[in-house]
């Protein structure tokens, strides 16, 4: 920090699944202070190691990453819950001089970190009723489909299949006239940090593709079946927060007779697929980002070089 830059910085590391965040950020951290936090929905859950790519055992202990194996899968963790305990580590780490590294895959998390959330109107029972007997007549889809065309930005954000968040954001727009994403953007607690945003994925689609498809294969090898079953025996439902994480609800599914092992396989991929889709509309959209092609072999280096030019360290 110096007199004219007061702010002091930390570093958004974003890409969509299986680009090699992770990798990288460790990369990063044998060569420049940084402290480590991770920015992942999944990883912050106890016993959710396979399916969400968490890092090993012992490269926790050479790479410490904070806010992972925070919770019990029974345990909600919420973006407001993140956004305190990151800003917290955020203030520690510049304390000892390190400039805080967040990196990970969710989105929503680096917005409400960065820029605060909203305030949302209070749940009103009588829409959300109308609202499910709308989707009863019309399937969730449709209601997704309107999302689409009132709030495109939250579309984007959210999975088809996540009813009760489409639901929620439908609900904002019928009771406020506003959609949740001018919500976001009317907030004022953006916080008082320099932010540099770094992305990472492959210029070509299908290098990324094949990324996703060489991991999934990965976490079955490794048994992340078995995880499930664990979990289940626990009382892990569709029904909790943690299953929102991709693969774990399709995997349960198929534990319980919904699927058989083919199916379940190709709509864990295709999950996959369609939530890196998300990542890179979202990270598109970004004006404040700036990309890498992680294609090219020395994209690190530049990675590195890029920091050290932007931080002075």
């Amino acid at each position: 920090m110096n007199a004219s830059n007061p702010k002091p910085t930390a570093i958004f590391l974003m890409g969509p699944t299986a680009a090699g965040k992770t990798g990288l950020a460790m990369r990063i951290a044998e060569y420049l202070p940084v402290g480590l936090i991770s920015v992942d929905s999944g990883q912050v859950y106890r016993g959710m190691d396979i399916g969400t790519a968490k890092i090993t055992v012992q490269e926790m202990k050479d790479y410490p990453h904070a806010l992972i194996d925070i919770r019990e899968p029974s345990q909600p963790y919420s973006a407001d819950e993140f956004r305190t305990d990151a800003l917290q580590l955020m203030n520690d780490f510049q304390a000892q001089g390190r400039v805080p590294l967040l990196v990970g895959g969710t989105m929503f998390y680096f917005r409400a970190l960065q820029y605060g959330l909203p305030d949302l109107p209070a749940a009103d029972e009588a829409v959300r009723e109308k609202l499910l007997l709308e989707a009863k007549e019309d399937g969730w889809q449709a209601l997704h489909d309107r999302l689409s065309e009132i709030d495109p930005e939250s579309a984007v954000r959210i999975n088809p299949n996540d009813r009760q968040r489409i639901q929620r954001a439908l609900e904002i727009y019928q009771l406020s006239g506003v959609t949740p994403t001018q919500h976001a953007r009317n907030s004022t607690q953006e916080i008082p940090w320099k932010i540099i945003k770094i992305g990472i994925w492959p210029s070509e689609r299908t290098l990324l593709h094949e990324n996703i498809e060489k991991r999934l294969s990965q976490m079955f090898e490794q048994g992340f079946i078995n995880e499930v079953k664990l979990l289940q025996a626990q009382g892990l439902t569709n029904n909790l927060p943690a299953m929102r994480t991709v693969g774990y609800r399709q995997v349960l599914e198929h534990l319980n007779g919904k699927t058989d092992y083919e199916e379940m396989r190709l709509r864990c991929l295709y999950s996959t697929r369609q939530l890196a889709k998300r990542q890179l509309t979202w990270l598109r959209n970004d004006s404040e980002l700036t990309w890498f092609d992680s294609k090219n072999e020395d994209y690190p280096e530049k990675v590195l070089e890029f920091i050290q030019k932007k931080t002075s360290v």
